[in-house]
């Protein structure tokens, strides 16, 4: 697993580039309604709401799940559009990938599976300033299902489009070889976390093994980082979190994906503490080096990654006791750095911490929490 692991983040990918553009496809953070509130969401009103939550975060996108077509139209879509855009946030739209040949309700259907609809489609996209779309429902790995996916992100690219792949295989490469390829899922994602409390009570040990395995392969778009202690609309009722605030800003760097679409909502510009909207306000998406720091799949987990001149060193613990680690990073030996982390009480805190001159670090990482380091 660690070799695998190793392989990985060095980039030791032999996948060529299948096709070069002509577009300048911009890697981003955004939100999503449907993660808490689901399909009831998908409403004009509603989605105004999270494009104002994106604006307000900094965020460069919004994402409208399934049932727009329906719930909005493509008519005021257009208006919507023109929304977001003045607010600096553009848009992505979901699809499925079906035709007529299964029984996925979700729509819109029937627009990705034949090659006139797709590209009727995308010309549409691309004259009302769509930037990318998440494709859903892929049916196994046939090698049809496998050739949808490459003319999907062709057709897209002659458009200007990212693409985003939800219910989907698992990536092996397509990071080099798609230009305008932004994510897939090909995990137990974030909505699980909403759909049964199994999930939540098992999140500290999934976000463990993802680094390892999954994660290890391709990027993810995991759609985390809730900061509702409930996983509801209204931050009353539903599944219970029980990781804590620093754990879920651990995750924005833990699990990679160039596009995060992240759960946050509307209210957590009120009910949040501070220092978590500060820390996901900057947090980037996209990383120039990685480096594996310290772990064992299902008990915890180290990862140092650098944008640009700054690192990120993102631990999280998915044990039941109290994890003491002694960490090496000789790339912040002797510098101060910021630490996010839980007190006693489980509650976030930022302090500014010291590391020694030889880049050794005594670190203390909660109970299904975690720890940011930032430089």
């Amino acid at each position: 697993i660690l070799s695998l692991l190793g392989q990985r983040l060095h980039g030791r990918c032999r996948a060529e580039r299948r096709y070069t553009t002509t577009h300048d496809y911009k890697p981003g953070r955004g939100t999503w309604s449907w993660i808490l509130w689901q399909d009831g969401s998908i409403n004009y009103d509603d989605q105004v709401r999270y494009v104002d939550l994106a604006a307000a975060m900094g965020y460069e996108y919004v994402l409208i799940d399934n049932w727009w077509d329906n719930n909005i139209g493509r008519d005021r879509m257009e208006q919507f559009i023109k929304y977001a855009r003045s607010k600096g946030v553009e848009v992505f739209l979901w699809y499925s990938s079906s035709g007529y040949w299964n029984d996925i309700e979700q729509s819109p259907v029937n627009r990705m599976d034949n090659s006139i609809a797709r590209k009727q489609e995308m010309r549409w996209l691309q004259s009302r300033g769509v930037k990318g779309i998440k494709v859903d429902f892929f049916g196994g790995d046939k090698q049809e299902t496998l050739r949808l996916y490459e003319e999907i992100l062709s057709d897209a690219d002659d458009h200007g489009l990212m693409v985003i792949f939800h219910g989907c295989t698992l990536p092996r490469g397509w990071e080099r070889m798609y230009p305008n390829y932004v994510g897939s899922e090909a995990v137990l994602a974030s909505e699980n976390l909403v759909f049964d409390q199994h999930f939540c009570d098992n999140e500290a040990f999934n976000a463990t093994l993802h680094p390892f395995i999954r994660n290890a392969v391709g990027c993810m778009e995991f759609g985390g980082v809730f900061l509702n202690k409930r996983l509801n609309r209204a931050n009353d009722g539903g599944t219970i979190r029980r990781t804590t605030d620093i754990f879920q800003l651990a995750t924005a760097v833990l699990f990679q994906n160039p596009i995060q679409n992240f759960a946050l909502a509307p209210n957590n510009l009120t009910d949040a503490p501070q220092i978590c909207l500060d820390f996901m306000k900057q947090v980037p998406t996209t990383w120039d080096e990685t480096r594996f720091i310290d772990g064992y799949p299902g008990r915890y987990i180290v990862l140092a990654r650098r944008h640009g001149n700054t690192w990120y060193i993102t631990a999280v613990n998915a044990t039941a006791e109290p994890l003491k680690l002694e960490l090496d990073l000789p790339m912040l030996a002797g510098q101060e750095v910021s630490l996010y982390s839980d007190d006693r009480k489980m509650q976030p805190q930022l302090k500014l911490h010291k590391i020694k001159a030889d880049g050794s670090l005594q670190l203390t990482v909660r109970p299904q929490g975690g720890a940011v380091i930032v430089k």
